[in-house]
């Protein structure tokens, strides 16, 4: 049998840390056979629908994901086959013309608030982690980031929150919880953690070079 590619799904909530996390566990191994996939690549295509509707996209429903095809690239990059990765520009809300041509590693990182809601997809994680942060550093993490990188008022982000963001995560990213292997709380501050997946991640390198 020959060697597969590793999957790690890292989920949990919009600020929880889950970025830090891939970043710090995708920075121990620069220049190693490893990636990362991030499901914010995978929102749906809307150029179908004028910009008026597409305002009204609610980012953190599992319906605005294009599983689909998150899923057929993963099948790819598991048969090590290239893949082009989408972009989607936040400006015009819909996907945009350039694609991100993509080569297969040996662990692919797959990162995203709910990537853990759907079945097929944990089918083909090897290890599943869900970042576990308290709200109140979820919202003040949100905050700073949308008002400094995006350019948002205090009180849309608040309103945002509050309307959409909890709700969604209250519904539908907190029970994904449950299927997480490992569950790390305070994400990137937790070096414990990440650490532990360092020295995995370490092992399954070893061992594919040997296979």
């Amino acid at each position: 049998m020959g060697k597969k590619p590793v999957v790690i799904g890292v989920a949990g909530g919009s600020g929880s840390g889950k970025t830090s996390v891939t970043k710090a566990i995708y920075e121990h191994f620069k220049g190693h056979s490893i990636m990362m996939l991030e499901q914010d690549y995978y929102y749906k295509d809307q150029s179908h629908l004028p910009f008026e509707e597409r305002l009204n996209t609610n980012y953190d429903h599992p319906l605005a994901f294009d599983n689909e095809l998150l899923i057929e690239h993963l099948i790819k990059l598991l048969q090590y086959e290239a893949i082009e990765k989408p972009v989607y520009d936040y400006k015009i809300h819909t996907r945009a013309s350039e694609v991100i041509p993509t080569e297969p590693k040996d662990v692919i990182i797959l990162e995203g608030i709910l990537i853990l809601e759907d079945e097929r997809l944990r089918d083909l994680m090897d290890i599943k982690l869900f970042v576990d942060t308290d709200a109140d550093l979820r919202i003040i993490r949100r905050m700073l980031r949308d008002i400094k990188e995006r350019g948002r008022s205090i009180d849309s982000v608040i309103e945002q929150y509050v309307s959409v963001v909890r709700p969604m995560h209250n519904q539908f990213i907190e029970p994904t919880k449950r299927y997480a292997d490992i569950i790390i709380p305070e994400g990137g501050q937790n070096h414990v953690a990440i650490d532990i997946m360092v020295t995995k991640i370490q092992t399954i390198l070893e061992l594919n070079a040997i296979l």
